[in-house]
């Protein structure tokens, strides 16, 4: 029994001292943010001549640092921040705004640890757009039009990622499915004019059963209740201006799609959905059919909404 007793200790006190002899320290190591962080940019079409670009509004943007291992960048800090990863330092970004317009563009640099440094640096770009005429007239009229979000086609709302997809692979609504929840969706119109004296456009959104949105920071109309889920809210519409403005969402031209969007201005109108988001893509229009695609609420979120001409 001893002997057993004094192997056992002996064997305990090998372990103990191999234990203390293969003791390892580990450090952090060295945790300094990204130095010397840089914004450049190339406004396309820049000249003496034309120092804000050709008017396409596609400006190449590259961030550079010493000791960085990831960037993000937000394309208008002058509107709240955004920021987008980015798979290299290196972006096109395309101002769809028209006229001459300054955005604020904010750059983040990681290094190890979650160390970070950030800067900011303003561009100047000029962006022209002419709508084809077929797309004035086949949302207006000529003169003014009235949409309504068509219950009888399925799809006519759907939800799919804003990113390398086209159509609503998450969600596409079948016929008359809000009609006993949110029949709101379906009895709002939305009345697209033309002044054409002065060629401005506006858009009159009517409200009879109240709008289909969302909440708190989820919608920009006013008048809606902090917190709730998606439903109809009181809210007896809004009169806004709008433009056509090159689409901004990157849709390869190959894709089905006008390669135009509608911009709404101010926070008292919407299309179909009331979105944060105020520009809408035209994917598809005709004279009595227009389909659209506008980013959601949810990052990551494109919804899809067919409407039809009254």
């Amino acid at each position: 029994m001893k002997k057993t007793l004094k192997y056992l200790l002996g064997i305990f006190v090998i372990v103990i001292t191999l234990y203390r002899c293969t003791d390892t320290t580990y450090t952090m190591g060295d945790l300094t943010a990204p130095t010397d962080l840089v914004i450049t940019t190339e406004i396309a079409g820049a000249t003496t001549a034309t120092p804000n670009g050709d008017g396409s509004g596609n400006v190449k943007i590259t961030i550079t640092a010493n000791n960085a291992l990831a960037y993000k960048v937000d394309y208008d800090a002058n509107n709240a921040v955004d920021l987008v990863y980015l798979s290299s330092g290196t972006v096109t970004k395309k101002y769809a705004t028209l006229g001459l317009n300054t955005y604020r563009i904010t750059a983040v640099a990681y290094g190890k640890g979650g160390t970070s440094s950030t800067i900011t640096k303003d561009v100047t770009v000029q962006s022209n757009f002419n709508v084809a005429p077929a797309i004035a007239d086949n949302l207006t009229g000529g003169t003014s039009k009235t949409w309504i979000v068509d219950k009888s086609v399925p799809g006519h709302m759907g939800v799919g990622p804003w990113t390398g997809s086209v159509v609503p692979e998450w969600w596409a609504a079948t016929v008359n499915e809000k009609v006993a929840t949110a029949n709101c969706l379906y009895t709002s119109t939305f009345k697209f004019s033309k002044d054409v004296a002065t060629g401005n456009y506006t858009l009159q959104v009517t409200n009879p059963d109240g709008a289909f949105t969302k909440t708190g920071a989820l919608t920009t109309l006013p008048g809606i209740p902090a917190t709730g889920a998606e439903a109809c809210y009181t809210y007896t519409g809004g009169t806004s201006n709008f433009s056509f403005i090159p689409a901004s969402t990157g849709i390869a031209a190959a894709t089905p799609s006008t390669q135009t969007s509608i911009l709404l201005a101010g926070n008292t109108t919407y299309i179909g959905y009331g979105a944060v988001q105020k520009e809408y893509e035209i994917m598809a229009l005709t004279a009595t059919y227009m389909y659209l695609r506008v980013q959601g609420t949810e990052t990551g979120n494109a919804w899809y909404i067919k409407l039809k001409a009254l």
